[in-house]
C-alpha cells in the first residue's frame, strides 16, 4: 500500500486511464480465454505482491486472463466513479486506499455484490478472513468488497540514534514513548525524536489517542473530539509536536518517511511496507510493537484497501473467482512472505513459515489490537479530509485546542448526520 498520494499531470493521468482498457472485459476470440481488467493504486514496495498474485492466477486459470493497471491512488479516485457508472471503466478495482471510499460505490450501485463465497480457492472464504474485514465491506448484509490486503501499524526505530541517547531499548508504554521523543530530538542536529505525518498518509493521531483513552467519534459516530477526554488524548501529543518539537508539523507521509531514511527520525509509527526501503537507506532498524496504552492495554492501527467487482462487468462469474483467489490461502500466504504484510486470513495465523518471519510476526502480533479508522462512519472520507486532518494541523501549530475540537465536532456532526 502506497502511504502518500502522488500527484501527475493531468494530461498523463488521462492517457494512463485511456490505455487501461474498457469495463465488462472480453474475449479475444471465440472459445478464448475471459479478459478481465483490474485497477489498482498499489505503486509502493509492496507493489510485486499483487503483481505475483496475478502472475499466478493467469498460470493457474487458462480460461481467464487478467491485467492489472498500476496507478495513482488520486487518478483512481478521479477517473473510476464516472467510468463505473457509464461502463467504461475496468472489471475490478481497488477504488481507494481509503476503506470507507466502498460506501461512496454501494450508495450509487456501481459495485457487484459478491455471493460466489465457501470453500477453496475458486470461492470467498468468508470464514477464513478476519471478521472485521469481513465487516467493513458489508453494507445491508450484502458483501460489496474483499480486503485487497490487512496490515497493521508497528513502530519503526533507529538503533544507532536510540544508542547515542543512552537508551538501550524501545519504548514498552506510553510514558515511555513520549519521554524517549523528547529525549531523542535534538534540535541543534535537526534530528527529531518521533515523526508524526498529518495529512496524505495512513492515519497515525488515532493510534495516539487510543494510546490516551479517547476517539474521534461514538458508536452514533458523533464526534467525541471536544469531550474532556478526547482532549485529553490529544493534548500530551499537540503539546509534544507544538512545544517540545519532537515533530516537523504538517507532515505528509512520504516527507516523514524521508526523514526517517535519512537518519533525522529516531521513531515513526508505520506499516510493513516500509521496512524495505529503511532498510536499503542503510537505516539500523528496530521494529517493535506500538507501546501500551495509559491502562496497559494494547492497541494500533488496522488498515485495509477494498477490491471490489464492477456492477457493469460482462463477466461477473469469472470477476468473483479472481477475487476469491486473491484472498484465497494459497495466494495470501505467498503474499505475506513476499511483502511482510500480516495475514488477512484468521487460518494463516499459526502458520509456521510466516511465524518465522521476523517482520510478518511483529505486524502480525497486534491483529488482535487492531482497530480500523471510522469503520462505517457515514462520510468518514470527509470525515478525515474535512474534521479531523485539519484538527490535528491546527493543535500542533499551538492553536487552542478546546476551540479547534469544538470546531472541528460541529464539522464532523454535519458530515455524519449526527443529531444528539
Amino acid at each position: 500500500m502506497k502511504r502518500s498520494l502522488i500527484a501527475t499531470a493531468a494530461g498523463s493521468a488521462a492517457l494512463l486511464v485511456a490505455l487501461t482498457g474498457c469495463s465488462g472485459g472480453s474475449a479475444s476470440t471465440a472459445g478464448g480465454p475471459v479478459k478481465l481488467t483490474v485497477w489498482t493504486g498499489f505503486t509502493g514496495g509492496d507493489r510485486p505482491g499483487y503483481d505475483q498474485i496475478v502472475k499466478d492466477f493467469n498460470a493457474s486459470h487458462k480460461d481467464i486472463q487478467v491485467s492489472m493497471s498500476v496507478q495513482p491512488w488520486d487518478t483512481i479516485t478521479q477517473k473510476l466513479p464516472s467510468a463505473w457508472l457509464t461502463g467504461s471503466g475496468p472489471d475490478i478495482a481497488a477504488p481507494s486506499s481509503d476503506p470507507n471510499a466502498i460506501a461512496q460505490y454501494v450508495k450509487t450501485n456501481s459495485v457487484l455484490p459478491i455471493t460466489d463465497t465457501g470453500s477453496g480457492d475458486s470461492k470467498v472464504n468468508v470464514d477464513q478472513i478476519a471478521p472485521a474485514l469481513i465487516k467493513e465491506f458489508t453494507y445491508n448484509g450484502k458483501l460489496y468488497a474483499v480486503p485487497a490486503n490487512y496490515a497493521t501499524l508497528s513502530l519503526y526505530y533507529n538503533k544507532k540514534l536510540f544508542a547515542a541517547a543512552g537508551i538501550t531499548s524501545p519504548p514498552k508504554t506510553v510514558a515511555e514513548f513520549q519521554d524517549d521523543a523528547k529525549k531523542l530530538t535534538d534540535p541543534e542536529k535537526k534530528q527529531y525524536g518521533l515523526v508524526l505525518a498529518d495529512n496524505q498518509t495512513i492515519q497515525m493521531w488515532p493510534i495516539l489517542q487510543w494510546l490516551e483513552g479517547g476517539d474521534i467519534v461514538d458508536t452514533k459516530s458523533c464526534s467525541v473530539l471536544q469531550s474532556a477526554q478526547g482532549q485529553a488524548s490529544l493534548k500530551p501529543w499537540a503539546d509534544l509536536v507544538a512545544n517540545d518539537k519532537v515533530s516537523p508539523v504538517g507532515l505528509t507521509g512520504a516527507e516523514a518517511d524521508s526523514l526517517f531514511s535519512a537518519g533525522k527520525a529516531a521513531m515513526e509509527m508505520n506499516g510493513p511496507w516500509a521496512a524495505p526501503g529503511y532498510k536499503s537507506a542503510g537505516i539500523d532498524l528496530g521494529l517493535a510493537t506500538i507501546p501500551v496504552g495509559t491502562d496497559g492495554s494494547s492497541v494500533t492501527l488496522g488498515s485495509t484497501a477494498p477490491l471490489a467487482i464492477s456492477a457493469k462487468t460482462k463477466h461477473p462469474k469469472q470477476a468473483q473467482e479472481f477475487v476469491a483467489y486473491w484472498t484465497s490461502k494459497t495466494a495470501q500466504k505467498k503474499f505475506s512472505l513476499q511483502t511482510g504484510f500480516p495475514t488477512l486470513r484468521t487460518d494463516l495465523a499459526d502458520d509456521p513459515d510466516l511465524k518465522a518471519n521476523e517482520i510478518i510476526s511483529t505486524f502480525t502480533e497486534q491483529v488482535p489490537d487492531a482497530r480500523l479508522y471510522l469503520p462505517h462512519v457515514p462520510e468518514a472520507t470527509q470525515v478525515d479530509a474535512n474534521g479531523y486532518v485539519p484538527l490535528i494541523g491546527r493543535i500542533t501549530r499551538g492553536q487552542d485546542l478546546a476551540a479547534q475540537t469544538a470546531a472541528a465536532g460541529k464539522t464532523i456532526d454535519a458530515l455524519t448526520g449526527c443529531s444528539s
